[in-house]
């Protein structure tokens, strides 16, 4: 049951035509470009994917498409980011028919759960499926913490192998250490702090910005992987700047709008978002425009 789930995960945007119809054509090219440059995975219908602003038909598309294009070569994660149990209950059974590697399971949405209504919810979703699955604790965002008590309660679920860990609190990821010992496959979940959670033993990254960076962001992984934590730095701190968009509410348009000016994308989002204006436009281009003047040889690393 426990699959191979290491490295960088970039959650991956979901592109649109100028009608707002989803652009399978660039969505396709993007996931190809991220495999060519080395991510060792992909994660579509996350936050960045603009889950909730996508109808339940049009989630079961793009993860056809990503099944279809990646075909095998990494394992492609869908997130489960519906507003009741029994709707992510459908999702996961969906998603393995398709033929989806895994599900990264959000608790439910709009209605902010308590602990307890959130255990219950990930233990339906993983009861309803053989997939294994990595739970998204992200407090900060979602109002609800599933405390190492609930992970005592989850760990009992066979297929619930994994924690994408976005407390923002470096030190649940040693609490899940000495808790469960290799239990759980465990991601850092906030950009601005995946190294750190790399050199405290996370096995994996789950990023934003990587869908704009991805081989200074596979670069960063493999150092700290060897423990070359200084060369690691090099790349972190010319790279936090713009890391730091992963983390404010406008990150959906920050990292699409990034990935316009890098050409791997368009920065076209779903009402009620709107793409950036004004300041916040104009800094996320000069953060990109620093990170290209100063850009990372990479090479010197090999």
């Amino acid at each position: 049951m426990r699959p191979n789930w290491h490295g960088v995960y970039p959650a991956v945007s979901t592109q649109f035509n100028q009608d707002s119809t989803i652009d399978f054509a660039q969505n396709a090219k993007m996931w190809e470009n991220l495999i060519d440059e080395g991510v060792h995975g992909i994660i579509v219908c996350g936050t960045v994917g603009e889950n909730c602003s996508l109808t339940a038909d049009e989630k079961r598309q793009v993860m056809k498409a990503a099944v279809e294009v990646v075909a095998g070569r990494v394992p492609v994660l869908s997130g489960v980011a519906e507003t009741t149990t029994a709707a992510a209950v459908a999702y996961a059974k969906d998603a393995q028919e398709i033929g989806i590697d895994g599900l990264m399971v959000l608790p439910g949405m709009v209605y902010r759960s308590t602990e307890a209504e959130a255990i219950v919810h990930y233990q339906q979703v993983a009861r309803s499926t053989t997939l294994p699955i990595m739970i998204y604790n992200n407090p900060v965002a979602y109002g609800v913490d599933v405390s190492i008590a609930g992970m005592k309660e989850l760990a009992a679920e066979p297929n619930i192998v994994s924690v994408k860990e976005a407390t923002t609190d470096t030190r649940r990821i040693t609490e899940l250490f000495r808790e469960f010992g290799d239990r759980f496959i465990i991601f850092g979940g906030v950009d601005d702090i995946a190294l750190e959670s790399l050199m405290l033993g996370a096995t994996g990254w789950i990023s934003g910005l990587t869908n704009v960076f991805p081989r200074e962001s596979v670069a960063i992984f493999n150092l700290a992987q060897q423990g070359r934590y200084s060369e690691a730095l090099e790349i972190w701190r010319w790279f936090l700047p713009l890391l730091r968009l992963d983390t404010i509410p406008t990150l959906v348009q920050c990292i699409k709008f990034a990935e316009e000016l890098a050409g791997r994308g368009s920065e076209r989002v779903r009402a009620p978002r709107l793409p950036l204006a004004g300041q916040e436009r104009a800094y996320v281009e000069r953060l990109y425009k620093e990170a290209l003047e100063n850009r990372i040889d990479l090479a010197k690393f090999n």
